[in-house]
């Protein structure tokens, strides 16, 4: 049997791994189930499928210590809740009624009379979580059956677990005080009541015959209060003194533990995962902290979040310092692997200079295990003959142009004066009416681009397909009285990959998906050299579109920085040459869209504070350039452009502050149901240029009535000045269906048209 409990020595793990399926059979089973097409039962079986699967690979690989419980059918933060209870009071009333997996797609997905729990980026990730809903009134009760049941699955194929669970602590801090909490109360104040549950579940589990459970404390890899730290301090004091228990581990990933890191060391936890990627502490650093020595050290040296080929001999070397100091040793992952994808030799078609510099999921299973026996036995000679993977030849030309960006270059003339010759370029009404610029794609759309890379289409087929499509997309918002309007991103099939597709220094994949949220994976592409653009990228789609209206069409383009925090991006050269090589790219796309006659141009930035430091410490350097990055791209455009952006804050009130130096002239804000926070930080800030605050969430299947949406955005009135308000869904709406997108947009329309027509009888009064 493979055992969690790795002897005392050197041995190998890996903190999670993806949960989608090989090729995203997990996507398929949702939808069709989501849609009606297939019933409870295959869609259960889908999941016990890809779960099988997964811990079976694993044990075969050779890991001596293999993860479980890491399979979710939407989110594992949401799983994490319910597992103990956690159901949010305003769906209280519905769990009688349901199905338990009906019920639990209803918190994640929502219904007409049920807003879902809110979509949050997790953590420094590119993985979005359904938040929980906690109030005082809150009762935890243990919900381990499906947990056990997989344990007890696991160990009639002679496989032990290792179950992994969030921490109590990060529970309950990536939860939120639900819309019925007192003033007051916060999510911590629950901890008393939470532990006795977990204590509960470590005897179910010790009675199974699990020696081992995992306890991720990402929230910890954060700046953290003194009190936050107490309260951690206190937990894992009680926790370690339960009566019946498997062996803890307590892992931080995705940054450094810094203080917490003490504590653990101080108290009875057996072991502690420390991500060595984000900050590689030294062997010396560790060995001082009171009580580390006689820990096991799940070494973080692999990275869960980025593609690149771990450096063996000089990550051996490292290691070999570590076992010097702490003699139990585990050789692990910096955090889970469900951010990577599964398998590069799927990639059949990557030019091999990349291809051989690439790790996927299973790859760094295989590093892993392939490290602790080098740990064991010394490496291999053809390590050493092997060496490292070689970067690709730079391209001097780009480098040149970034070294010879001036201060000029990253700026344009005052925003008063960009607005006057604005205004009278577009002549909008009041509160202008948009989207964020993708429409829903349809099957044909989807078959057409799918048969021109298969060469069953022709290009001038294809063109003719989508020019159809857009037409229909431009006819549909101009009956719907939108006011700026879109060409849909028709031609696009991920807005990263589209423009990674056509930049010299990126590839993209087959098969390298990667979960978002539920059921959406993306490909990220991988940015290995130098970023340039050969060509215009989106100039003649969006222009044809331009051609068919008389209302404003916006060039829809990706921004440098989530260009970059969407891939997986090289590390040979710092993060912020990159962001300047993309940003030149994305400035040479807005001169030819100017040329074109695109007047009004959307440089997205939804995933600028994704790259964010995980502590205070780091945030203005990360910001200055990330936000130089911004006015590169943009820097050149003429006065009577209107450059609008978009930007998802998740509650980073810093990033708040950033988007007046960003100096785009309309800035879209994530805000959905929550907006108080970002109406509370708008007037904070003090901003003077356009907004946007997301006034339903795109994400949703739900469709928003009028009052709803007249009711947020006469709030965003009393934030804002009127006439700097924009009336706009929080995302791009690729993810719905017509029926949904058509009433939710009409209504926008209507709450906007009513607001004009209050302020228009208030100013004549």
């Amino acid at each position: 049997m493979t055992s969690s409990a790795v002897p005392a020595g050197i041995g190998s793990s890996v903190l999670g791994y993806p949960r989608i399926g090989p090729r995203r059979e997990l996507k398929r089973a949702l939808e069709s189930y989501w849609h009606g097409e297939s019933g409870k039962d295959e869609l259960l079986a889908v999941g016990k499928e890809i779960q099988e699967q997964t811990w079976l690979e694993l044990a075969a690989t050779g890991l001596t210590q293999v993860p479980g419980n890491t399979f979710s059918f939407y989110d594992h933060v949401l799983d994490n809740a319910l597992l103990f209870g956690a159901v949010p009071r305003r769906f209280a009333s519905l769990e009688a009624d349901l199905d338990p997996l009906d019920f639990y797609f209803t918190l994640a997905r929502g219904r007409e009379d049920f807003p879902p729990l809110e979509l949050v980026k997790f953590i420094s990730s590119n993985y979005y979580y359904r938040q929980p809903e906690l109030d005082e009134q809150t009762t935890f009760s243990l919900r381990s059956e499906a947990l056990l049941d997989e344990f007890h699955r696991a160990k009639e194929h002679d496989v032990e677990l290792r179950p992994v669970l969030l921490g109590p602590m990060s529970l309950l801090m990536l939860s939120k005080p639900g819309p019925e909490a007192a003033e007051g109360f916060r999510t911590l104040d629950l901890l008393d009541a939470l532990l006795p549950q977990y204590e509960a579940l470590f005897e179910q589990l010790a009675r199974a015959g699990a020696t081992c459970i995992q306890l991720d404390e990402p929230w910890f890899t954060l700046d953290r209060s003194e009190e936050e730290l107490e309260k951690f301090r206190n937990a894992y004091d009680t926790l370690t003194n339960a009566p019946l228990r498997p062996r803890l581990l307590v892992t931080g990933p995705y940054g450094d533990l810094g203080p917490a890191l003490e504590i653990l060391a101080s108290t009875n936890v057996e072991a502690i995962g420390l991500d060595l990627v984000t900050v590689r502490r030294s062997a010396e650093e560790l060995a001082a902290i009171p009580g580390m020595r006689r820990k096991r050290l799940y070494a973080g040296v692999i990275d869960g979040k980025n593609v690149w080929r771990v450096d063996r001999l000089a990550t051996l070397e490292y290691l070999q310092q570590l076992y010097a100091v702490i003699p139990d040793l585990v050789v692990s992952t910096s955090c889970s692997l469900m951010h990577v994808p599964y398998d590069v030799l799927s990639e059949y078609d990557l030019d091999d200079a990349v291809a051989g510099r690439l790790a996927f999921a299973k790859q760094k299973v295989g590093e892993s295990v392939a490290l602790a026996r080098a740990l064991k036995d010394g490496a291999p000679e053809k390590w050493r003959a092997a060496g490292s993977a070689s970067a690709v030849l730079p391209d001097e030309a780009v480098r040149s142009r970034v070294a010879a960006v001036t201060d000029a270059d990253r700026a344009r003339v005052p925003y008063a004066q960009r607005r006057l010759a604005q205004q009278e370029a577009h002549r909008l009404p009041v509160v202008p009416a948009t989207t964020l610029g993708s429409f829903p794609q349809t099957t044909e759309i989807r078959k057409a681009r799918y048969d021109l890379g298969q060469g069953r289409l022709s290009w001038e087929d294809y063109q003719k397909r989508v020019h159809q499509e857009i037409e229909r997309v431009i006819r549909l918002q101009e009956d719907i009285g939108l006011d700026v309007l879109v060409h849909g991103e028709v031609e696009r099939n991920d807005m990263i990959q589209f423009f990674a597709e056509q930049l010299d220094g990126a590839a993209v994949t087959r098969n390298g998906w990667v979960q978002v949220y539920g059921s959406r994976a993306v490909r990220p592409p991988v940015i290995y050299g130098d970023v340039s653009r050969p060509k215009p990228m989106s100039v003649d789609w969006v222009g044809y579109a331009q051609s068919l209206t008389d209302k404003p069409v916006k060039g829809m383009l990706t921004g440098p920085v989530t260009m970059l925090a969407l891939s997986f991006v090289r590390e040979d050269q710092p993060a912020k040459d990159t962001a300047d090589q993309l940003a030149l790219a994305v400035r040479d796309e807005i001169a030819d869209l100017e040329a074109a006659g695109i007047t009004i141009i959307q440089v997205d930035e939804p995933a600028i504070r994704t790259l964010l430091p995980r502590r205070q410490s780091g945030r203005d350097e990360y910001l200055d350039w990330a936000v130089g990055a911004f006015k590169l791209a943009t820097g050149g455009a003429q006065p009577s452009t209107q450059i609008h952006t978009h930007i998802g804050l998740s509650q980073v009130h810093a990033v708040v502050e950033a988007i007046e130096n960003l100096d785009a002239d309309v800035t879209y804000i994530i805000s959905t149901r929550t907006i108080n926070w970002v109406l509370d930080s708008l007037q904070d800030a003090g901003l003077s240029r356009e907004v946007g605050p997301g006034v339903y969430e795109s994400r949703s299947a739900r469709i928003p009535d009028i009052d709803e949406l007249d009711d947020l955005l006469t709030r965003a009135a009393d934030a804002i000045d009127i006439d700097r308000l924009w009336a706009n869904p929080d995302g791009g709406l690729k993810t719905r269906h017509y029926w949904q997108l058509e009433p939710s947009l009409r209504n926008l329309v209507a709450a906007a048209r009513r607001l004009r027509r209050r302020a228009a009888a208030e100013q004549a009064g």
